[in-house]
Protein backbone atom coordinates (compact mmCIF):
# COMPACT_ATOMS: atom_id res chain seq x y z
CA UNK A 1 0.00 0.00 0.00
CA UNK A 2 1.29 3.48 -0.55
CA UNK A 3 2.58 5.47 1.90
CA UNK A 4 0.32 8.39 2.81
CA UNK A 5 -2.89 6.96 1.14
CA UNK A 6 -5.96 7.89 2.13
CA UNK A 7 -8.21 5.97 4.69
CA UNK A 8 -10.69 5.40 1.43
CA UNK A 9 -7.56 3.91 -0.57
CA UNK A 10 -6.65 1.56 1.89
CA UNK A 11 -9.97 -0.33 2.57
CA UNK A 12 -10.63 -0.29 -0.89
CA UNK A 13 -7.20 -2.13 -1.67
CA UNK A 14 -8.38 -4.40 0.99
CA UNK A 15 -11.48 -5.24 -0.43
CA UNK A 16 -10.43 -5.39 -3.46
CA UNK A 17 -7.48 -8.49 -2.38
CA UNK A 18 -10.15 -10.29 -1.05
CA UNK A 19 -12.40 -10.26 -4.02
CA UNK A 20 -9.25 -10.07 -6.69
CA UNK A 21 -11.89 -10.92 -9.51
CA UNK A 22 -14.38 -8.77 -9.43
CA UNK A 23 -14.99 -5.51 -10.12
CA UNK A 24 -15.43 -3.65 -6.91
CA UNK A 25 -18.05 -0.84 -6.78
CA UNK A 26 -17.33 1.33 -3.63
CA UNK A 27 -19.94 3.53 -2.73
CA UNK A 28 -18.84 7.31 -1.40
CA UNK A 29 -21.80 9.57 -1.12
CA UNK A 30 -24.28 9.32 -4.03
CA UNK A 31 -21.95 7.08 -6.46
CA UNK A 32 -20.37 3.88 -6.62
CA UNK A 33 -16.60 4.52 -7.56
CA UNK A 34 -14.58 1.62 -8.99
CA UNK A 35 -10.36 2.60 -9.29
CA UNK A 36 -7.13 1.37 -11.22
CA UNK A 37 -7.94 -1.37 -13.32
CA UNK A 38 -11.35 -1.74 -12.86
CA UNK A 39 -12.11 2.05 -13.48
CA UNK A 40 -10.65 1.42 -16.73
CA UNK A 41 -12.50 -1.98 -17.31
CA UNK A 42 -15.82 -0.12 -16.33
CA UNK A 43 -15.27 2.74 -18.46
CA UNK A 44 -14.91 0.92 -21.51
CA UNK A 45 -17.68 -1.87 -20.54
CA UNK A 46 -20.55 0.76 -19.64
CA UNK A 47 -19.33 3.81 -21.63
CA UNK A 48 -18.75 5.66 -18.26
CA UNK A 49 -16.29 8.93 -18.22
CA UNK A 50 -12.78 7.30 -17.38
CA UNK A 51 -10.91 10.35 -14.62
CA UNK A 52 -8.84 10.37 -11.77
CA UNK A 53 -9.07 10.88 -7.81
CA UNK A 54 -6.39 11.68 -5.29
CA UNK A 55 -5.98 9.15 -2.96
CA UNK A 56 -2.78 10.69 -0.78
CA UNK A 57 -0.82 14.02 -1.18
CA UNK A 58 0.22 13.93 -4.63
CA UNK A 59 -1.09 10.48 -5.35
CA UNK A 60 -3.46 10.37 -8.10
CA UNK A 61 -5.45 7.01 -9.11
CA UNK A 62 -8.04 6.17 -11.93
CA UNK A 63 -11.08 6.27 -10.99
CA UNK A 64 -15.01 6.14 -12.55
CA UNK A 65 -18.22 6.31 -11.17
CA UNK A 66 -21.89 5.87 -11.53
CA UNK A 67 -25.07 7.05 -9.59
CA UNK A 68 -26.06 4.95 -6.74
CA UNK A 69 -29.66 5.65 -8.56
CA UNK A 70 -28.59 3.78 -11.46
CA UNK A 71 -26.91 0.62 -9.99
CA UNK A 72 -29.06 -1.59 -11.25
CA UNK A 73 -28.69 -0.67 -14.62
CA UNK A 74 -24.98 -0.80 -15.06
CA UNK A 75 -24.77 -3.58 -13.09
CA UNK A 76 -27.10 -6.07 -15.34
CA UNK A 77 -24.16 -4.74 -17.89
CA UNK A 78 -21.33 -5.79 -16.34
CA UNK A 79 -23.38 -9.36 -15.32
CA UNK A 80 -24.60 -10.09 -18.69
CA UNK A 81 -21.02 -9.62 -19.87
CA UNK A 82 -19.91 -11.89 -17.70
CA UNK A 83 -17.90 -10.09 -15.12
CA UNK A 84 -18.33 -10.59 -11.26
CA UNK A 85 -18.93 -7.38 -9.14
CA UNK A 86 -18.50 -7.04 -5.12
CA UNK A 87 -20.89 -3.89 -4.11
CA UNK A 88 -19.55 -1.67 -1.17
CA UNK A 89 -21.97 0.05 0.45
CA UNK A 90 -20.98 2.93 2.86
CA UNK A 91 -21.96 2.32 6.01
CA UNK A 92 -21.33 6.06 7.55
CA UNK A 93 -21.53 9.89 6.25
CA UNK A 94 -18.61 10.72 4.42
CA UNK A 95 -15.92 12.48 6.62
CA UNK A 96 -17.11 10.29 9.74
Amino acid sequence: MKEGSTPIRQQYLRIKRKYPQAIVLFRLGDFYETFDDDAKLASRELDIVLTSREMGKGYRVPMAGIPYHALDNYLARLINRGYKVAICEQVTKPGE
